[in-house]
This record gives structure tokens, C-alpha cells and sequence, in this order.
């Protein structure tokens, strides 16, 4: 049960990792280092967090289709600890 928990949680995370990395090189003018530089100078790591987990899902759902119900208990709690960081990002931002 851990395992898979486990399992569901590093997949999220990749989802979330590979959301972002779309969401900035699709929709920005710059290259990757510069639109990085640029969201953390704007103060918009939340925002592009939130955009990034989007992803999470088509993971979240993939994994109920295939009745791995505690694969997506995992992406779910990686879900809710990316909602936290936006929280604390936001709360204590600049």
C-alpha cells in the first residue's frame, strides 16, 4: 500500500514537473532560463505551479480508469502539497 502511494505521489510530481515545463516553453516569448528568471523576479512560482499541476488530472483519473486506487490517493496528496506551497507562496511572498 505504501509502495503504491509512493508510486502515485513521484508520478504526480513528474506530471506537475512536465506541466510546468510546457506551460512555460508554449506560452512564453522567452527562452527557458529567461521566462524562469522572469517568474521568479514577477513573483509568479504559484501561479505556474498551479498551471503545472493541471496535469495531475489526467494522472488522477488514468489511475482510477485502472482501479489503482492508491496511486491516485498519492497524486492526490501531491495535489494537496502543491496547494500548500501555493498557500505559503502566497501568504509570504514579497
Amino acid at each position: 500500500m505504501k509502495k503504491e502511494l509512493l508510486i502515485g505521489f513521484v508520478v504526480a510530481l513528474v506530471a506537475t514537473s512536465f506541466g510546468c515545463f510546457v506551460f512555460i516553453e508554449f506560452f512564453s516569448n522567452f527562452d527557458f532560463n529567461k521566462s524562469l528568471d522572469l517568474i521568479i523576479e514577477g513573483n509568479l512560482e504559484g501561479r505556474v505551479l498551479v498551471l503545472g499541476a493541471i496535469a495531475n488530472f489526467f494522472v488522477f483519473f488514468v489511475f482510477l480508469k485502472k482501479k489503482q486506487i492508491y496511486r491516485a490517493r498519492g497524486v492526490l496528496m501531491e495535489t494537496f502539497l502543491i496547494a500548500l506551497v501555493v498557500l505559503f507562496l502566497t501568504l509570504f511572498s514579497k
